[in-house]
């Protein structure tokens, strides 16, 4: 049986930048135990062009019984 754990990151309205380094992320949780997985991005349409506004990086690691 796995735990899992979602990190959303947000992007600054002006330039459109991520508020945190994806990297940096990761490898703060990997120190933890945690296994990335996977990034995921949504997006949504505005105008009729796709805009996303945050992403979310996907962890697990099994859990302690």
């Amino acid at each position: 049986m796995y735990e899992y754990k979602f990190v959303k990151v947000e992007f600054k309205r002006l330039s459109g930048k991520p508020t945190e380094d994806y990297r940096e992320l990761i490898k703060n949780h990997a120190k933890e135990g945690w296994r990335f997985v996977q990034i995921f991005a949504p997006d949504f349409v505005t105008s009729g062009v796709a805009v996303g506004t945050y992403y979310e990086l996907i962890f697990e690691r099994p859990q302690h019984t």
